[in-house]
């Protein structure tokens, strides 16, 4: 337990998935839906199979590496070998919390309108404002960060895999989400299509 990255990464994800949770039951109460937590179209529960295990492994493999000394789950040596990769975990660990903090901003600018997955019952107004102003998934950018920062800190071979498939997840889930936007509002998200990146903000 005296990993102290391996301690601030496995709080900031800890974190992460209970405000997700909050988010859920804050969206039920409001609006007696959930939020997306059992979705509606049929790619996204394709998805779901793969994610719902893939969250649970996110959760548990930071903490596993804490208590591990040997096997897969354990931290390679080289993290303790080379000074280099010591400041460049302590420096991931460092953007895992500050991920945290921008996210749960990005959620508080959404408030009711969050939800997990495509609703098929209409969309209501695009936000565009804040973070939305710059990327179309801010969410979506600050989660492969953090998921990004998790490979660095625990750089074994299950965290990789996890990561390696959730960064693919994601690709394809924001491109659905945007498909059916556009589907559902026309030239109005054509042009917000036009003005913004998908995870980081466009260059003109």
């Amino acid at each position: 337990m005296r990993d102290l990255p391996v301690v601030i990464l496995t709080a900031s994800v800890w974190a992460y998935w209970l405000g997700v949770g909050m988010m859920i039951v804050r969206a039920r109460r409001k609006t007696r839906r959930l939020a997306g937590l059992v979705p509606e179209q049929r790619l996204e529960r394709f998805m779901w199979v793969i994610w719902v295990p893939l969250v649970a492994a996110w959760i548990a493999i930071p903490y596993l590496a804490l208590v591990r000394a040997h096997g897969p789950l354990a931290l390679p040596a080289f993290v303790h070998e080379h000074p280099a990769y010591a400041w460049l975990r302590w420096v991931a660990a460092i953007c895992a919390v500050l991920s945290l903090l921008l996210t749960s901003l990005v959620w508080s600018r959404m408030g009711t309108r969050w939800r997990m997955a495509v609703s098929l019952e209409g969309e209501g107004e695009i936000i565009t404002d804040g973070p939305f102003r710059f990327v179309r998934h801010p969410i979506y950018a600050l989660s492969m960060l953090l998921m990004m920062c998790s490979a660095i800190v625990v750089p074994n071979t299950p965290m990789l895999v996890v990561a390696l498939v959730h960064l693919v997840l994601l690709q394809l889930k924001a491109r659905n989400e945007e498909a059916h936007l556009l589907a559902v509002h026309g030239e109005v998200y054509r042009a917000y299509l036009a003005k913004t990146g998908r995870f980081f903000p466009r260059r003109d």
